[in-house]
């Protein structure tokens, strides 16, 4: 009977880790996103996003990305950073600045989970375009050029998503080449 356990015991483990194994992934900045990790848990493993995640914690936004969600989040690139104007990110980065931070970063996130999929039918639907409220409030407008989704934002600055459907357990990540900014 022991034995039988055992062996059963083995079976079960061999067949999560090949279950593990065969999660869908999606390397983003040099690291794998891992869909069974949280927004934060995957974002910190990027290379390419180092300025957003040192934005995020520098806004107290890291316990919040790490909750249930779900969240859709539009996660500007370090090069999307580098098109601000020289001293942007310094500037906001400072602690007297952190609501206008908090501010600009919760632009980038909408509510509930929209896979690229999702946003293209809500562009169909709208006859070319789609609005979605971000959790800072303003909003964003999805249209399609070619195969890419491209986000305009309140102030008329366009995004494109270079890097769809980056799935985590509290959401997905659609990576993009611009920051977006709302009024």
């Amino acid at each position: 009977m022991k034995k039988a356990f055992m062996i059963l015991a083995f079976a079960l483990l061999g067949a999560t880790t090949f279950a593990q194994n065969k999660v869908k992934t999606i390397e983003v900045g040099g690291a794998t996103m891992y869909p069974n990790k949280n927004i934060i848990e995957n974002a910190v493993n990027s290379k390419d996003h180092t300025t957003l995640v040192a934005a995020i914690k520098a806004a107290g936004l890291v316990e919040t990305l790490q909750g249930a969600g779900p969240f859709t989040v539009f996660a500007p690139t370090n090069a999307a950073f580098d098109k601000l104007p020289k001293g942007t990110v310094e500037t906001l980065l400072k602690p007297e600045n952190k609501s206008l931070l908090t501010a600009v970063l919760t632009y980038h996130v909408v509510a509930g989970k929209y896979n690229a999929a999702d946003i293209a039918a809500a562009i169909k639907k709208g006859n070319g375009k789609a609005t979605f409220t971000t959790v800072q409030g303003g909003t964003l407008t999805a249209v399609m050029k070619g195969k890419n989704v491209v986000l305009m934002d309140e102030k008329g600055g366009m995004a494109t998503v270079t890097i769809k459907d980056v799935n985590q357990s509290n959401g997905i990540i659609h990576v993009i080449d611009t920051i977006v900014m709302p009024k």
